[in-house]
């Protein structure tokens, strides 16, 4: 990743996005950088945060994925938070844009009660961004708290043979003494799967809603998950 920040007084957030933007089309070729991020801040000296106008300039991914895959089936795809964006909008047929968790955990109660057949994929960025790389124990178990709380009003939007899986792309443990990404391992856990222990890696939840979804042999990385 490459990382821009300025502070929203000294810089306006549309030049950091257009410095975010040159900074894409150089990081490219060979060696290319994954993700350019612009990380707007507000506050004075000692106690700087950040605002929730950050924006993720993605390389497109550099073969199919599993987004692609539905989309080719003509299934749409919803990507709530900054799952678009991680994309770089490939293979996601509508892109709500959500900052916090809140209005993630809405849109995604929301969308359900619309969605007749597809996948929607969320992303609750304040456990990362907010609470994780910031050590804030008290906010991360508070965030917890809160979608643990929202979790009965999505399964009440979820149809028949609906599955729904929790998951993270890695850990930010806010108790360590750092503040860089701190487990190799995350948590997976679901609602309309086989019930008991499940060890495997990321690309089995990917292969897992594709096989759901299509009823056909996961063609990419990933193991099925019964």
């Amino acid at each position: 990743m490459f990382q821009i920040a300025c502070h929203e007084d000294v810089v306006p957030v549309a030049q950091l996005y257009d410095w975010c933007q040159t900074a894409r089309q150089i990081l490219s070729g060979p060696h290319a950088v994954g993700r350019v991020i612009a990380r707007p801040f507000t506050g004075r000296p000692g106690a700087f945060r950040r605002t929730a106008r950050r924006r993720d300039f993605s390389l497109a991914p550099l073969g199919p994925t599993y987004l692609d895959l539905l989309s080719a089936e003509g299934l749409p795809v919803i990507g709530v938070g900054k799952i678009g964006e991680i994309f770089a909008q490939r293979g996601v047929s509508v892109d709500d844009h959500t900052t916090d968790n809140a209005t993630g955990l809405a849109a995604c109660v929301r969308h359900l009660r619309e969605l007749e057949a597809g996948l929607l994929f969320a992303n609750l960025v304040d456990f990362d961004m907010v609470w994780g790389h910031r050590n804030d124990v008290a906010g991360f178990a508070s965030g917890l708290q809160k979608v643990d709380a929202a979790v009965p009003a999505l399964v009440a939007a979820l149809r028949p043979r609906d599955v729904l899986l929790f998951c993270a792309d890695h850990g930010v443990d806010p108790t360590t003494a750092g503040t860089d990404h701190s487990r190799e391992y995350s948590p997976l856990m679901a609602l309309g799967l086989a019930g008991g222990r499940y060890d495997g890696g990321l690309a089995d939840v990917g292969a897992t809603v594709f096989w759901r979804l299509t009823g056909k042999e996961p063609p990419l990385a990933g193991a099925v998950i019964p």
